[in-house]
């Protein structure tokens, strides 16, 4: 089993990589007042991370008021 998760790993790694080759331009991207211009590769693994801290602290409230939910 440990070598299919190592060959998930292999795969999706290589798709990243690509990924960040063939994006290279810069977007701009703007925000109330503030603005930056940076590849798009670099924007998506940001919006990346953010997804994944909300929706991990998301599940973890969740999973905690289910928790004490049944507890009380």
């Amino acid at each position: 089993m440990r070598w299919i998760y190592l060959a998930i790993v292999i795969v999706f790694v290589a798709a990243l990589i690509i990924f960040i080759f063939q994006n290279t331009q810069s977007v701009d991207v703007s925000f109330l007042a503030l603005g930056a211009s940076l590849p798009l590769a670099i924007l998506v693994l940001i919006v990346y991370v953010l997804g994944a801290l909300t929706g991990g602290s998301l599940y973890a409230l969740l999973r905690q008021s289910v928790a004490g939910s049944r507890a009380g």
